[in-house]
């Protein structure tokens, strides 16, 4: 496949925010993931602020369970400095790679991925850069997790990724996906849109074929898809809300991506 054309402009953001969020009932038995409040106010709130800061103001939300209730939040996202529509799942859950084939009309030719319930610092601009030479359909970010915050799941070696497995963890394995990805629309569409498929299994069969580049990013995550996560994700973000109160955001002078406008 050639490079990507750099004339894109900024890229969409499909928002994985659909899952049960079965790890964090009964929080979660009538309230989505996205709206469990962390550092006094909905997450999402968080993470929209967070995505417009970086550049990033297209966001596409993939709703599943209760998404109702997410976009009475969320509106047109114009309060968090980013225009936001949503794509549903229907009639049942499509799992992550199926809400993402479901988006592809409201996506384009080529997008960013992020799940719903990460929260990551890291700029973008060197992430998109890395797309742009690969001259690969698919990107995924990754750090140098070492099965500290979570079980390392990525084989990385000479700047490749050697093998994914999300679920079969081997002693090669010392990054972890860092929950942020860049996606041509066309790897989706061996898939039907009804089907249902994990966004992991995608990733797999790419690897294998040679065709997921791998970026090494250096910020650590942060999440709220367990109770640790979610307790140590809401500490982080009550320091920092306090730390930067009276001071303009980092980002806020600066164009697409955290680059220098």
């Amino acid at each position: 496949m050639n490079a990507h054309s750099r004339s894109e402009g900024v890229l969409p953001l499909a928002l994985l925010a659909g899952g049960l969020a079965t790890r964090l009932r009964p929080a979660t038995a009538s309230v989505p993931k996205a709206l469990l409040k962390i550092a006094g106010e909905p997450f999402i709130a968080h993470q929209l602020r967070l995505l417009a800061d970086h550049g990033v103001q297209d966001i596409v939300i993939c709703c599943g369970h209760l998404g109702e209730q997410i976009e009475s939040f969320v509106s047109d996202g114009n309060r968090f400095g980013c225009s936001v529509r949503y794509s549903y799942d229907s009639p049942g859950l499509l799992g992550t790679g199926g809400a993402i084939r479901r988006a592809l009309n409201l996506l384009g030719p080529h997008f960013w991925v992020m799940y719903g319930d990460s929260y990551l610092t890291a700029p973008f601009a060197p992430v998109l850069e890395a797309f742009h030479r690969s001259g690969q359909p698919a990107l995924m970010t990754l750090f140098a997790n070492r099965n500290h915050w979570d079980a390392s799941n990525v084989e990385f070696a000479g700047g490749r990724i050697v093998r994914y497995d999300k679920y079969a963890h081997a002693p090669g394995m010392r990054h972890i996906d860092y929950g942020l990805g860049l996606f041509s629309a066309e790897v989706f569409r061996q898939w039907s849109g009804t089907t249902v498929f994990d966004l992991s299994e995608l990733q797999s069969r790419l690897v294998e074929q040679g065709a997921l580049a791998g970026y090494e990013v250096t910020d650590r995550f942060y999440e709220i898809g367990s109770p640790s996560g979610l307790k140590e994700t809401d500490a982080f973000l009550s320091a920092r809300l306090s730390a930067t109160a009276l001071e303009p955001s980092v980002y806020a002078r600066r164009g697409p991506y955290g680059v220098g406008a």
